[in-house]
């Protein structure tokens, strides 16, 4: 795995709109648990990676550091070489004279072998330095974005257990409503007023029966005085009122 393919990643999911894409997907909840599953990954993988990087930026680092040391050093025995050469030279011994600055030029030629190696050394470690910042930065950020997932989810979730509260109250209360006719509890009432009615018409029914038969009892006597009236004229006894 090479600190492109990780930037590269790490730039992705960091610029990734996370809001977009789990309002374009089917299932929210799942889409917020694969990307949380993603970043979880990623930013693993991306540890390894930016702790690698920085391993090897540090190696360089030190190395630089020993170079310039190295260069500090044959610097001074250099320094030190030429100055005992002209105490030498002064004295009149040309000959270790001699010696002493062909050390110091040895000396000088490790110190600008030291140097010109930690001059090529300093555009790699800026490099790394600059890639290591940018990396730790998109780390952050996908551990930001993370956090997000993990808080949208939760209000997610939340917010789906309402909305299924919600739904389950709504349609209790409209199997209840006594205001509308087309419910059960409705038929119910109604069924009951007709028979209500039923009951009040036998009611008057039975009334209107009982007063005709009193009507015909009435009939009955009237009817039966007269006969008896018209036997007793027949057989010439005065007619009186039957007594009743």
């Amino acid at each position: 795995m090479t600190k492109q393919s990780i930037f590269g990643r790490i730039t992705t999911l960091v610029r990734a709109n996370v809001n977009s894409l789990i309002d374009a997907a089917e299932d929210p909840e799942k889409m917020i648990d694969q990307l949380i599953r993603d970043y979880t990954n990623n930013i693993s993988d991306a540890e390894a990676a930016i702790a690698e990087t920085i391993g090897n930026l540090r190696l360089l680092e030190q190395d630089y550091r020993e170079d310039v040391k190295t260069a500090e050093e044959w610097g001074r025995k250099a320094v030190a070489a030429s100055g005992k050469a002209d105490e030498l030279r002064a004295a009149g011994n040309s000959v270790d004279a001699d010696k002493f600055d062909n050390l110091a030029k040895v000396a000088l030629q490790r110190q600008i072998s030291a140097e010109n190696e930690a001059k090529t050394a300093e555009p790699t470690i800026a490099a790394q330095q600059e890639v290591t910042a940018k990396l730790k930065d998109g780390l952050n950020g996908m551990k930001e974005k993370l956090k997000q997932l993990q808080s949208k989810r939760a209000e997610l979730v939340a917010r789906a257990k309402t909305a299924e509260a919600q739904n389950r109250v709504a349609d209790a209360v409209k199997s209840i409503d006594v205001l509308d006719p087309t419910s059960d509890l409705g038929r119910f009432e109604e069924k009951i007023r007709r028979q209500e009615a039923l009951a009040r018409g036998k009611q008057e029914i039975a009334a209107s029966s009982l007063d005709a038969q009193f009507n015909e009892l009435e009939n009955f006597e009237a009817v039966t005085e007269v006969e008896a009236r018209l036997a007793a004229l027949k057989s010439g006894r005065p007619a009186q009122a039957i007594e009743q």
